[in-house]
């Protein structure tokens, strides 16, 4: 019998043979075989492989790819188990997935690759094979195993490549909260930085080191069963420096629907893929919740708060 869930927990995770399981599954497209275009395939949750599927959408449709393939570690995706390679086999996996996801893309469009600290030695190596490498982010996990006799791994790394010189990036869309610890004034009045009843605060440029980031937990509207979710703050920052209003997202590994959910919070429209039919199931609940509740833990105002910021939590009640 299933523990009941503690009334703060908000976690998703009903099943497939339930009334929510059988409902939201429906609302998610199973291609068939034939191409398909671009009408039939945006806002949707496409079940299936991602390699299939690619092979069926249109050419040059995407103005951003966003991709959470699997880390090369063992891995239980509620029934899909990914099994660890060779370093030579994991990077032809890499390769594989690219020349299937590329050619899916605008000339001018940018892409973001998540891997862990290993996986990003073969990602990195190969997305300059294809790419433009225009950066390597690190954000901070908050949270991670332990290990007896190796550093606690606490980090996650995602590439930033383009397809060409010219692309979207939006500075002013992804600028940092932070508390003014020494408030500057000239003449009396601040200098750079903003006087509030919260605080005093300055809004900063970002860098390719984050560590205002939350894993979702259980009392998140945005959390689900599902193992590696990102959090909608992570997807945020990428879709609103590198896309406008209105541009088409795509994920070939959607998972729980973290980039799904987040792109059509943002104005954006999306494509994304997802062999296990569960987590379609709960990627159409979010995508669902997110009509009726549009907010992002953690962004508020045009800006990113600090992570745990009292302000940030004052603004989400």
């Amino acid at each position: 019998m299933k523990k009941k869930k503690a009334l703060r927990n908000k976690t998703i995770d009903f099943t497939l043979d339930s009334e929510e399981g059988k409902k939201y599954l429906e609302r998610c497209r199973k291609p068939g075989m034939g191409s398909l275009t671009l009408d039939e395939v945006r806002d949707q949750i496409l079940i299936g492989d991602s390699f299939q599927i690619m092979d069926q959408l249109p050419r040059a449709f995407a103005d951003l790819l966003i991709a959470d393939p699997p880390y090369n570690l063992a891995k239980d995706y509620h029934g899909n188990a990914f099994l660890p390679k060779s370093w030579d086999q994991y990077r032809e996996y890499t390769r594989s997935w690219l020349k299937k996801a590329l050619p899916l893309l605008k000339p001018g469009a940018s892409v973001y690759v998540c891997c862990d600290w290993k996986s990003s030695l073969i990602i990195g190596e190969v997305l300059h094979e294809f790419l433009m490498v225009q950066n390597r982010i690190t954000w901070q996990r908050e949270k991670g195993r332990g290990a007896k006799r190796n550093w606690k791994n606490g980090m996650e790394d995602i590439w930033f490549a383009t397809m060409g010189k010219e692309y979207v990036f939006q500075l002013e869309d992804v600028m940092i909260r932070r508390k003014v610890m020494a408030p500057y004034k000239v003449d009396g009045a601040p200098k750079d930085w903003e006087e509030t009843e919260e605080g005093n605060f300055r809004n900063t440029c970002p860098s390719n080191f984050w560590d205002d980031v939350s894993i979702p937990y259980w009392s998140m509207p945005e959390n689900t069963a599902h193992p590696t979710q990102k959090p909608e703050k992570l997807m945020a920052k990428l879709i609103l420096a590198s896309s406008n209003s209105g541009d088409v997202v795509l994920d070939p590994f959607g998972g729980s629907g973290t980039t799904a959910v987040t792109a059509k919070k943002l104005g954006r429209h999306f494509v994304t893929m997802e062999q296990n039919e569960l987590y379609c199931a709960w990627a159409g609940k979010r995508l669902e919740m997110a009509e009726e509740d549009p907010r992002i833990q953690g962004y508020l105002g045009g800006v990113f708060w600090e992570r745990n910021s009292w302000a940030e939590q004052k603004k989400q009640q």
